[in-house]
């Protein structure tokens, strides 16, 4: 039987290969593309343990392809890190970039008791472990070229952090949660969320000792008193529907007003762990890490 024209270009058409399913030339490359395979310096993953506090804690490093020294992130979870942002991690190091992922004192198995104030040590102690040189030779670490970023928690231990150490690339905040203004809330309201926010990854705690250590360092743990310590730093905050984008938009309107022009923001549509926009988020990282001088390829 004779074929139509009309049917020989559809067969035409389904001969063509499929497209990989979520590929895009929007995208960047690492989302969807391994890295060439490096016999002589394979990517890796390595668990370390940090010291901190007369304690080790637990971390896992994502070891870049190739032989380096690579840029390296160090990634901070939230509270108490159900969502740890690994899907992140693992785009980050097909980019070219080293991640450090690890868990605070009292989380997540990590020996001691968690403590808020410890959160910010325990982040000063993973870049002081990256900036070893012999733990940098080790994990082919680029001391000089460190990237700090958190999620929820996370992020506000980011903002902190980057507020004080002044030889960072940059530093990226997701969905940062302001625990200042958490500590101005009744302390019956803070214990029950605190009770409801996985109390059971945490060691050494309470809701009600959590509350208290939050209203006690109301002041000292705002966002916005690290403002005038950030408008030199690379900083990229990223915000959602989750209620807490008021927070992280007065802190770079605070930034900008008092000269900083580094600051990026982005806000999307998602929920408060990105649940249905992982992709976009990835995306979005490796996007500003790439406008960073000291990044793969500079």
């Amino acid at each position: 039987m004779k074929m139509t024209k009309a049917a020989a270009i559809a067969a035409a058409l389904l001969a063509l290969p499929l497209p990989v399913f979520g590929q895009s030339t929007d995208l960047p490359p690492a989302i969807y593309t391994d890295p060439p395979a490096d016999k002589a310096h394979p990517a890796a993953m390595e668990v370390v343990h940090i010291p901190s506090g007369g304690v080790e804690i637990n971390g896992v490093v994502y070891v870049a392809a190739g032989a380096g020294p690579h840029p390296t992130v160090v990634l901070c979870h939230g509270l108490p890190g159900n969502e740890k942002s690994l899907d992140l991690a693992q785009a980050m190091r097909r980019a070219g970039w080293t991640v450090i992922t690890f868990n605070y004192r009292g989380s997540w198995g990590s020996p001691g008791q968690y403590r808020f104030m410890q959160n910010l040590e325990d982040a000063n102690a993973v870049l002081a472990f990256a900036r070893d040189p012999a733990n940098a030779a080790k994990l082919r670490i680029a001391p000089k070229r460190l990237v700090i970023m958190g999620h929820s928690m996370g992020g506000w231990v980011t903002a902190l952090t980057a507020a004080k150490d002044k030889e960072l690339l940059g530093a990226a905040m997701i969905s940062a949660a302001n625990l200042g203004r958490f500590g101005q809330a009744p302390r019956d309201q803070l214990a029950r969320g605190m009770k409801d926010n996985g109390q059971e990854a945490l060691a050494g705690t309470s809701p009600e000792m959590m509350a208290d250590e939050l209203i006690a360092n109301a002041n000292a743990f705002d966002l916005m008193k690290a403002a005038p310590a950030l408008t030199d730093t690379n900083l990229f905050i990223l915000s959602s529907d989750d209620g807490l984008a008021p927070g992280t938009d007065a802190l770079a309107k605070a930034i900008r007003g008092g000269g900083g022009a580094k600051v990026r923001t982005l806000h999307v549509a998602t929920d408060h762990s990105w649940s249905d926009a992982r992709v976009r988020l990835q995306a979005e990282i490796l996007g500003w890490l790439q406008t960073l001088s000291g990044g793969p390829g500079d």
